[in-house]
């Protein structure tokens, strides 16, 4: 008797802090585990290119085959049988793993969003109270209330009330919050639809935020792991040496010191496929120019064009797609291992001055704290794609 009324507390406790957690850390939470399921369905499947029905048994794997060729099947109706033959059925269409891991995602936010709604319905007896004291102790409802408040932007909302997030809304911040509320006075006619709808810019905004920021990545670093090669994440370490300026890749193997090879993770549409390629290509180009047997990979996701593909051949040693990450994993662990073979491209890139007498005539000290100054802007930029070029023309223009 004592068990079961453990179990259960232990199981109001998990329901508990389901409910007062974060629309953001719910969707983290969720696109790990689904990401994880993924992962494990690529071994089993052979890259999900031999799927049989021993393979299908959980909720989490058919959302992912279902969502990853954008099947109408319902994955909670549907059989393991059905899935397979929906797979097969489709096999025409190319398996996108970004639907495939948040449709699980979507499903799971919009579940909680409708929780908010509720708790929120009976904390203010239907919507006609709202609280100063509640608005504080429950910032995680900050996506409900801005959508009642009717303020679409954060910009506004911040405007109206002060500086707030869904982690803390400070006394004053929820006093404002509170008045606009209350003021609004929706008794009996909250349109609880029309609601959940509004919802769905800031939902959207945050899986795309977690795709870029965890799903390619995550896939890529899993594989990895799977080969028991070290590697070192962009956030893990400073710089990378190269010829005009150090930066960071995705992955460096095994590390910045000791660099054999680099890792660059990008998805793309193909109306920006050219002017990514044009960015990664530089990047490898001034990376292997600097270190001459540096095996550099890049793993694409997206509808990069073929001809942008082909020509990134020509500077990248490999470029994969994103579902067969965990063979380019091989080719590492065999690079590092000492098989040259793997080498595909040897870079001469440098840069030397025409007339030397005018370099050496500049003092070192000054040409020390240039490189000092790039080498630290550039380890706080985040956006590759436009910080090398644009740091390199500032600091031209500080000279």
């Amino acid at each position: 008797m004592q068990d079961e009324l453990d179990d259960n507390n232990q199981l109001k406790e998990i329901a508990e802090e389901i409910v007062t957690g974060t629309l953001y850390s719910i969707a983290m939470e969720e696109m790990k585990n689904y990401i994880e399921v993924y992962l494990d369905l690529t071994r089993q499947t052979n890259s999900l290119t031999d799927i049989k029905v021993d393979n299908i048994q959980s909720i989490e794997q058919k959302i992912i085959i279902l969502g990853g060729i954008d099947s109408l099947l319902n994955p909670f109706n549907a059989t393991s049988e059905s899935v397979v033959q929906e797979w097969q059925r489709m096999r025409a269409i190319p398996f996108n793993l970004e639907t495939a891991i948040t449709k699980g995602v979507y499903i799971r936010l919009r579940s909680r969003s409708e929780q908010l709604l509720d708790q929120l319905d009976r904390a203010t007896e239907g919507f006609t109270t709202f609280s100063p004291t509640y608005i504080s102790a429950t910032p995680y409802m900050l996506p409900i209330l801005q959508r009642l408040a009717n303020i679409p932007s954060k910009a506004q909302l911040k405007e109206r009330i002060g500086s707030v997030s869904d982690n803390t809304i400070s006394a004053p911040a929820a006093e404002k919050l509170a008045q606009i509320l209350n003021l609004r006075n929706f008794g009996g006619s909250l349109n609880r639809a029309q609601v959940l709808q509004s919802i769905e810019p800031a939902l959207e905004g945050i899986v795309r935020d977690l795709v870029g920021k965890v799903l390619l990545e995550s896939v890529v670093a899993n594989a990895l792991d799977d080969a028991k090669i070290e590697y070192k994440r962009e956030n893990e370490y400073n710089s990378l040496k190269g010829v005009i300026y150090n930066f960071r890749a995705d992955f460096v193997i095994p590390d910045e010191n000791a660099t054999k090879a680099f890792i660059e993770v990008r998805k793309s549409s193909s109306r920006h496929a050219s002017l990514y390629a044009k960015d990664k290509m530089f990047s490898a180009i001034n990376w292997k120019g600097e270190n001459k047997e540096l095996l550099a990979i890049i793993i694409v996701d997206g509808p990069w064009t073929a001809e942008t593909l082909r020509v990134m051949t020509k500077i990248y040693d490999y470029v994969v797609p994103l579902a067969n990450v965990s063979e380019v994993a091989e080719v590492i662990y065999a690079y590092v291992h000492g098989d040259r073979s793997k080498l595909r491209w040897l870079i001469d890139f440098a840069i030397n001055p025409a007339n030397p007498a005018i370099v050496n005539s500049i003092p070192k000290s000054l040409l020390l704290d240039r490189s000092e100054k790039a080498t630290k802007r550039a380890s706080k930029t985040k956006n590759e794609e436009n910080g090398p070029m644009q740091l390199r023309f500032d600091e031209e223009k500080n000279l």
